[in-house]
């Protein structure tokens, strides 16, 4: 059970925008590379400035793999490989609520995880959107991330209650993918309805900075804001 994500659903109803992402994809393989192309900052005179982020942070269940698997979704494969490479090492991280929490007995999961994909694992006792605490602190043991502040930090997942919640209490930005593996899910299909009901017009440009959620689409999005469409 996850006792963080359940606790922090009260938190959404008096701060309702801790869940709306800064950049949505409608799958893995939509994610821009590197990351910082999906964030550019109004930077004064000089016009757009991308953001600097330094380090991703990625979810598992249908974002990169199918639900309740440890390996990479085939179709995935080169996309994941690709960013492997602009994150080497210490700059990508996986958190999931499954692999590597402690529901995962003697942290099998997240062994299996690790051996197939190459990246860490981090082993963390509260699920998301809590643990923000431990994955900042990953990032202070490993200063070769390059990580010295939280905006400088991506967030991956297809989850807005837990994965883009925990990136906007962060401080760090947020992208949602949409879709995921599965496909669209039950509660973005009721609001992609709700949205067209209520003729909401589409929200498009620039991402913001974190916890000013502005909205940049996947290509060949309809209408309607990510996070509630």
């Amino acid at each position: 059970m996850n006792i963080s994500g359940t606790l922090n659903v009260f938190r959404l109803l008096r701060e309702p925008t801790l869940c709306l992402p800064q950049h949505t994809v409608s799958t893995f393989n939509h994610l821009p590379i590197p990351l910082s192309k999906a964030f550019p900052r109004k930077d004064g005179a000089n016009g757009q400035k991308e953001a600097d982020i330094r380090a991703v942070v990625l979810d598992k269940d249908n974002c990169f793999a199918v639900p309740h698997t440890n390996e990479i979704h085939k179709p995935y494969e080169d996309h994941f490989q690709r960013l492997r490479r602009a994150y080497p090492g210490t700059k990508l991280l996986i958190v999931s609520n499954t692999a590597g929490t402690s529901s995962d007995k003697d942290h099998a999961e997240a062994a299996i995880l690790e051996a197939n994909t190459g990246i860490k694992v981090l082993r963390h006792s509260t699920k998301k959107p809590g643990c923000k605490e431990e994955v900042m602190a990953y990032f202070t043991a490993h200063p070769e991330s390059g990580v010295t502040k939280p905006e400088q930090i991506a967030v991956v997942g297809d989850r807005l209650s837990t994965d883009i919640m925990m990136a906007n209490l962060m401080g760090s930005y947020g992208v949602w993918v949409r879709d995921g593996v599965q496909g669209r899910g039950f509660l973005a299909s009721k609001m992609a309805a709700a949205n067209a009901a209520s003729g909401m017009p589409p929200q498009g440009g620039p991402g913001g900075y974190p916890g000013q959620p502005q909205y940049q689409a996947y290509p060949g999005a309809g209408a309607g804001p990510p996070g509630v469409s």
